[in-house]
């Protein structure tokens, strides 16, 4: 056992992490939730698309800056110990190892499974399930939960055992979730062009028929359901010291690739909306405008891709969890760092950390089944572990952002005030939506958390010891 991974990533694996993490089943389905928050205005639609991937933008850039100073081992990891120092270092490393890794790779592996089911009993309605599909079976019936287990394990299993491997699968779901976003962004334009559709969509204004009424409160719930599809992309800081002159290549990996994201999200909202009317989209979702635009087979065929969309999704959030506990180890801090800082000499991964990431995982899983599906766990504590961890982690940016004001001495304006002055601005804005769009679920998780992170610093305290 060794305690260093090799540098096997190039840069335009890189690309495809940051997009293949960040493009998941959010662009699929967060088109019908903007609408419904609209009430149809698609202009107001396409701002808070905006708004959101501009916040996502400025977060990106202010770290693609620090990228350029700083590598060792995690990325954010990294600039909150160079920025702030070691201790608020190793708390950021626990919240993303032991909460916001494991909560969104278990919701991505259960949307995995879902997706897969959607797919096969679309194209055989008499495929046998204990709850039929109409009846919630591709939700929350025992097969999909099976297959979301296998997924989450096939998962780690390539992550910990073949890393490149696992590199390659993300840059191939990665193209392949692009393609039907493509075509949609396309030909559903034309298609909206020719028989008027696109026109008579964008000519509704919500704030004409409220007669009048504001639409700031209607875009600020908008943009709350934006956070979700444009979340994740910090994930791909995580392989800096994996990934071939990193300095260079991952702040071009982190901009190209958050360029990438926002016009496609645009791009496919725009093409949905020339594929059906806003009403429809509102009460059936986007699978009506690939139908339309597509018909019945190719239509149903867009579970597949959304399926494996959230595949590789959930690869990317894995690459984060077998790595969270490694990148706190290797500084000597968290539970064990003489056991979890150890690199297996044939896999050149860490696999003791990898298995505990896999426990995490397992442990939010069943979480996420109790409190968000079946809904056999009622009461406090309750509360949407896919959204909630953004509070947290945008909130954890911040003094990172200031201190980098106050230090980086050497910067000009632009890179030491201007971005990471706007990504606080972005990231108090997350905080608020979050805060007003989840109401007295902030409280339980907000508890949950500080349970968590007070257990960490126990850890921390008796590695001082």
């Amino acid at each position: 056992m060794e305690n260093k991974m090799e540098r096997r990533y190039g840069l335009f694996t890189a690309i495809c992490m940051v997009v293949g993490i960040v493009i998941g089943s959010g662009v699929f389905f967060k088109a019908q939730t903007i609408l419904q928050k609209t009430q149809g205005d698609m202009m107001l639609g396409i701002i808070a698309w905006i708004i959101g991937g501009c916040i996502m933008l400025v977060c990106v850039l202010a770290f693609s800056v620090m990228a350029q100073k700083y590598e060792k081992v995690n990325g954010i990891v990294d600039y909150a110990e160079a920025t702030v120092g070691p201790r608020y270092a190793y708390y950021i490393g626990w919240f993303l190892s032991t909460i916001y890794y494991p909560t969104l790779t278990s919701v991505l592996a259960w949307l995995s499974a879902r997706y897969t089911l959607v797919f096969i009993t679309s194209v055989n309605p008499d495929f046998p399930l204990l709850i039929p599909a109409d009846q919630g079976g591709c939700v929350v019936g025992p097969e999909c939960i099976a297959l979301m287990l296998f997924f989450l394990c096939a998962s780690y299993v390539l992550n910990a055992l073949s890393p490149k491997m696992a590199g390659k699968f993300q840059v191939s779901t990665t193209v392949i979730k692009l393609i039907p976003l493509g075509l949609m962004a396309v030909v559903g334009v034309i298609y909206g062009i020719m028989n008027g559709g696109l026109a008579n969509n964008f000519s509704y204004s919500y704030q004409a028929a409220a007669g009048g009424a504001s639409s700031g409160s209607v875009l600020f719930a908008a943009v709350c359901a934006t956070s979700f599809a444009y979340e994740g992309w910090i994930i791909a800081t995580s392989i800096n010291s994996e990934l071939k002159d990193a300095r260079r290549n991952l702040p071009k990996a982190l901009i190209v690739g958050g360029i990438i994201i926002m016009i496609v999200y645009i791009s496919y909202f725009v093409g949905v909306a020339g594929g059906a009317t806003t009403q429809e989209l509102i009460d059936q979702g986007a699978t009506t405008a690939f139908t339309n635009v597509f018909g019945n087979v190719l239509g149903n065929i867009l579970n597949l891709f959304i399926a494996i969309s959230c595949m590789g999704t959930m690869n990317g959030l894995m690459l984060g969890c077998v790595r969270g506990t490694y990148a706190l180890a290797v500084r000597g801090r968290g539970p064990a760092p003489e056991l979890f800082s150890q690199v297996d000499s044939a896999s050149n991964m860490p696999a003791n950390s990898s298995v505990l990431g896999l426990l995490y995982c397992a442990a939010w899983g069943l979480y996420f089944y109790l409190a968000n599906l079946a809904a056999t766990w009622k009461g406090p504590f309750v509360f949407d572990s896919s959204e909630l961890p953004i509070v947290t982690i945008y909130a954890m940016y911040i003094p990172i952002f200031l201190v980098w004001m106050k230090k980086a001495t050497d910067e000009n304006t632009v890179r030491r005030y201007v971005l990471p002055g706007l990504a606080i601005v972005g990231s108090l804005f997350m905080i608020l939506a979050c805060l007003i769009g989840h109401g007295v679920a902030n409280l339980w998780y907000l508890i949950v958390f500080a349970i968590v992170m007070l257990i960490g610093g126990l850890f921390d305290r008796h590695n001082k010891k």
